[in-house]
């Protein structure tokens, strides 16, 4: 027994998540019945990276930033701007393919139960006292701009302390990355659960009357995740971009997809950087905020479905307004909701852009919850392998400046 798993650990960790998807999916199609207890490692799965990750990033934050030394360098200005310029740039491709591929919908019932924010004051707003949240109150509810707030005061606080003090904080900040490190060592598993869920109960029978929708969506975020990132990663290393950009969408993307959540991703994404070799001080911050602001996969949902609604009604649309909603999209996917289909809530505040009634707009987001067993998985995955990947960019961007050249350091 004690071979056959150390001949099962020795397995990479993405062809064992591979040998879960296969197993998952050949026990829903042939068996589901007598296997529904199976789901529960899904749901232990996805719990546990949620329950770890707010702990996880208070004390690397804190540990990182009460380490920082006067005049240490990081690249946050240079990752801001990569998450800004890959997710504006993100909902630019969703305008410009729903111009080349319009999509009328057959419109539904409207999403029950959900409320919209009213317009992007409100989104801002919101932003705003998630900043001062009560730091209880942020790690229970995984608020993560309060804990990264909390997080970078108190490691500014503790910048003082003695070196005790400090050690103390950084064997914290070890131990529970040993533990994530051995939560992610169960994703097979609870791929298989998730794999098997997703199909029993979903199916993809549901997905057929929105093919054309869907492959506008989804082809937006494949066109971003392989040509307009490539290019973004290209412009500031002047490498090739793909063995980074396939590394991360292997090993960040495709738990995302599965998790459908970028904040139980964070440790999924922490452990990346740390394999890469990436600077700590960095990534700490730099990722958690990532899965709170950087939303490509967001910005093409809201710009593809507002537009289907705008062809849906027969409205006219100039290019200043397309420019506009560009914008809009982007600004507003950084405030969209951590939870799945958070993104969809804000689809009626783009609306508004083109006089779109209230109503009409919820019944979109209806349409955007039928389909949203595919449309989140890969909204996730684009922007949680992104996160990884504009946090390395930046640092190779910086090396290449100093001299000290680029090496992919792949160890998958």
């Amino acid at each position: 027994m004690k071979d056959l798993i150390r001949k099962w650990d020795q397995i990479s960790l993405v062809k064992r998540i591979l040998i879960g998807i296969i197993i998952g999916i050949i026990l829903a199609i042939t068996i589901p019945d007598a296997v529904k207890w199976i789901t529960i490692f899904g749901s232990l799965f996805v719990g546990a990276l949620k329950a770890v990750a707010p702990i996880l990033v208070l004390f690397l934050v804190m540990s990182a930033i009460s380490k920082h030394k006067s005049g240490q360098q990081t690249n946050m200005k240079s990752i801001l701007g990569l998450y800004a310029i890959g997710t504006f740039l993100a909902g630019v491709t969703g305008v410009i393919a729903s111009f080349l591929f319009p999509v009328s919908l057959t419109l539904t019932t409207g999403a029950e139960g959900v409320t919209p924010p009213s317009g992007i004051v409100e989104v801002l707003k919101s932003l705003l006292f998630n900043i001062v949240d009560n730091p209880v109150n942020a790690l229970l509810n995984a608020n993560y701009i309060g804990i990264l707030t909390w997080a970078i005061v108190l490691g500014i606080a503790l910048k003082h302390a003695s070196d005790s003090t400090k050690d103390m904080l950084s064997n914290f900040s070890d131990a529970i990355s040993q533990l994530v490190k051995w939560v992610i060592s169960l994703a097979p598993l609870g791929i298989m659960g998730l794999v098997f869920d997703a199909i029993v109960t979903s199916g993809l029978s549901a997905l057929l009357d929105y093919g054309k929708l869907l492959l506008v969506l989804l082809g937006c975020m494949f066109f971003v995740a392989l040509v307009v990132n490539p290019i973004i990663v290209y412009m500031n290393t002047r490498k090739n971009p793909f063995p980074l950009v396939l590394q991360c969408l292997r090993e960040s993307g495709i738990m995302a997809f599965f998790t459908r959540s970028s904040a139980a991703n964070i440790p999924v994404n922490m452990s990346l950087c740390e394999k890469l070799k990436l600077d700590k001080d960095t990534y700490s911050v730099s990722i958690p905020l990532g899965a709170t602001i950087n939303m490509a996969g967001a910005a093409v949902t809201i710009s593809v479905l507002t537009l289907a609604a705008v062809h849906t009604l027969g409205i006219q649309v100039d290019f200043a307004t397309a420019v506009i909603l560009s914008v809009l999209s982007a600004i507003s996917a950084a405030g969209a909701s951590g939870v799945a289909g958070g993104s969809l809530l804000l689809i009626p505040l783009a609306c508004s852009l083109f006089g779109i009634p209230n109503d009409i707009a919820m019944q979109v987001v209806g349409v955007g919850f039928i389909i949203g067993v595919l449309q989140d998985s890969c909204e996730t995955a684009l922007n949680s392998s992104s996160d990884v990947l504009f946090t390395a960019t930046a640092e190779y961007a910086k090396n290449r400046k100093e001299g000290k050249g680029l090496v992919n350091k792949k160890t998958a």
